[in-house]
């Protein structure tokens, strides 16, 4: 399992649910940064391999698959350890049905790889996942067309919440290195360094203590409202107050989902760890908000505090009440509309900075 951020969600949750061997390849991107590492499990993994029937890589999305392909080959690789290890099966791309087709055509700085397309055209079978969010079938049929371009001779398979039968992911013999060679001659040649997007960042943080889970709600969707498009994965385990379980979230872009599952272990640190990767993200922001979700019952503005709320732009109000509907204050506004600050922070109230306290 691959992270591009230096905290580890899924990790935490399959561990929970199967008893399979799960290495992480932690705080960067496997196709270049970390490469060594995943050389360094196979051949950990290896020593084992009577215990096994096989190994699946999962990697960031954000990765390139060429350099990861090319660690099965001594021509690219240097080195026949891995080759005479492991066969590839296949490779298998997951494309998100509502956001595939924006990833493909996003424009990329001059020698910038576009990760979606190289997912796209490496895959010997392509996973196009959530298609309940598409409104019409035609909508769906331009999807796979547009898929189709790239790669005509991967079969598409349809489905909701990735559910698939694993035969078609397993042990399937797939891969084949001549279509590959057909698209990119020169894939046996020098092993390919990715130049990634440097607006692509992540952040990840981890707090000890409870979280109030409506305030985490709150901030999370006016975060996707305000910055949705930028968000392209994100997820998080939190400890809430007044629960046993763990409140698990994950989501793309506009589309958040989260529940509860699995208790926390008597021995278990109650902390709450979350990993957003994404485009020009504001990563004070995303972390002081994070932070601002913590289970308090202390705010910074009493009731009748004039202030300033984030509308768009700053506007001059009153607190008129606080933890309303979970949220941490509802404000009147100047010209009497009401509005909520989802969290206790800056970006969204603050003092006026003409430091005066009237209207």
């Amino acid at each position: 399992e691959n992270e591009f951020g230096d905290i580890a969600i899924d990790q935490k949750i399959l561990s929970e649910n199967v008893n399979e061997e799960i290495i992480e390849v932690m705080n960067g991107c496997i196709c270049c940064k970390v490469r060594g590492d995943l050389i360094d499990a196979l051949i950990k993994l290896y020593k084992k391999v009577e215990t096994f029937d096989g190994i699946i890589i999962e990697t960031t999305g954000l990765a390139d698959p060429g350099p990861v392909v090319q660690t099965f080959f001594a021509e690219t690789n240097g080195d026949e350890k891995i080759e005479k290890m492991y066969k590839l099966d296949g490779i298998i791309t997951v494309a998100d049905s509502k956001y595939i087709v924006k990833r493909l055509d996003e424009e990329k700085p001059d020698g910038v790889v576009n990760e979606a397309i190289e997912q796209v055209c490496f895959a010997d079978k392509i996973i196009l996942n959530k298609t309940d969010l598409i409104e019409s079938k035609d909508e769906l049929e331009a999807i796979e067309k547009r898929i189709r371009q790239l790669n005509p001779q991967a079969p598409i398979f349809q489905c909701q919440h990735s559910e698939i039968s694993p035969k078609e992911v397993i042990n399937i013999g797939a891969f084949d290195l001549d279509r590959v060679l057909n698209f990119d001659p020169y894939f046996l040649g020098d092993i390919k360094n990715p130049k990634h997007d440097q607006a692509v960042s992540s952040t990840s943080t981890k707090i000890e203590g409870e979280v109030n889970i409506q305030l985490l709600d709150n901030w999370i969707h006016r975060l996707l409202h305000d910055q949705g498009e930028q968000l392209y994965r994100y997820k998080g385990i939190i400890a809430v107050k007044g629960r046993d379980e763990k409140y698990v979230f994950q989501g793309v872009g506009h589309y958040f989902s989260g529940k509860f599952s699995g208790k926390w272990g008597e021995d278990e640190a109650r902390e709450s760890t979350f990993v957003f990767i994404g485009k020009d993200l504001n990563l004070k922001l995303l972390n002081e908000g994070f932070k601002a979700c913590r289970q308090t019952d202390e705010l910074r503005f009493t009731v009748g505090t004039l202030v300033e709320a984030n509308v768009g732009r700053y506007e001059k109000g009153v607190v008129i009440e606080q933890w309303d509907e979970g949220n941490a204050y509802r404000i009147r506004l100047k010209g009497g509309r009401e509005i909520w600050a989802p969290v206790d922070i800056d970006v969204y109230v603050r003092l006026p900075v003409d430091g005066k306290q009237d209207q």
